[in-house]
This record gives structure tokens, C-alpha cells and sequence, in this order.
């Protein structure tokens, strides 16, 4: 039996029809319903931090400086 890694499993989701993976979405998410309190506060946490340093990284990198997308977002209500 051969192991197939998160990325393996992510790019077979991804080749699913639109139906398809909206049915493996949908039991994903039932299944992260079982988990305690605080597994799923810590997975959170661990998302969070993640997202955070992706952020980190990318940035200047097309990321815009929140003061000018502030200044758009006026501009454009007036």
C-alpha cells in the first residue's frame, strides 16, 4: 500500500467536478464538527498563525498598504 501526502490528496480534490467536490467539502467540514472545543480552538489558532506569516511573506509583493486601499475605498464613495 503506497501513502499518498496532503498534496497528492489536494490535487486529486482539485480534478473532481464542481459537484463532486462540493459533496467532499461538505463531509469535510460535518467531520471537523466532532472535534472538541478545543481542537478545533487550536486548529484555528494554527490557521491563524499560518495565514499570518503567508501574509508576511507576501507582502510588498502586490500586497497593497492599507492606507491606500483606505484612500481608494473614500474615493470611490464619494
Amino acid at each position: 500500500m503506497s501513502f499518498m501526502g496532503i498534496e497528492d490528496i489536494e490535487a486529486k480534490a482539485l480534478k473532481l467536478n464542481p459537484k463532486e467536490r462540493a459533496r467532499l467539502a461538505g463531509k469535510l467540514l460535518e467531520s471537523l464538527e466532532e472535534l472538541s472545543s478545543e481542537e478545533s480552538d487550536r486548529i484555528w489558532a494554527e490557521e491563524a498563525r499560518r495565514r499570518d506569516a503567508d501574509w508576511d511573506v507576501r507582502e510588498g509583493h502586490g500586497a497593497r498598504a492599507i492606507r491606500d486601499v483606505l484612500r481608494d475605498a473614500r474615493a470611490k464613495l464619494k
